[in-house]
């Protein structure tokens, strides 16, 4: 079966966001104070899978092994039957 797969990475607490400080001040500067910014990628991927669960498992290597590094990134993976 084929599945719609939505990861999104972000750095952990306490990692530092150079492009969300900037973002935060050019919001400042337009006169949108925000209290906190933070950025993350998102990646859509379509995934060939026997079940959901395999499905999930094959995103998470993909975070593990290329996608994320564990020591500065956390990810959520979600699935859904395409």
């Amino acid at each position: 079966m084929k599945y719609d797969v939505t990861i999104t990475i972000s750095l952990k607490s306490g990692m530092l966001d150079p492009e969300a400080r900037a973002i935060q001040h050019a919001l400042s500067n337009l006169g949108f104070e925000t209290g906190y910014l933070r950025t993350a990628r998102v990646f859509e991927i379509g995934i060939e899978s026997e079940d959901v669960s395999e499905a999930a498992r094959k995103a998470e290597e993909m975070c593990e092994r290329l996608l994320a590094n564990p020591v500065i990134h956390s990810y959520s993976v979600e699935v859904k039957e395409e």
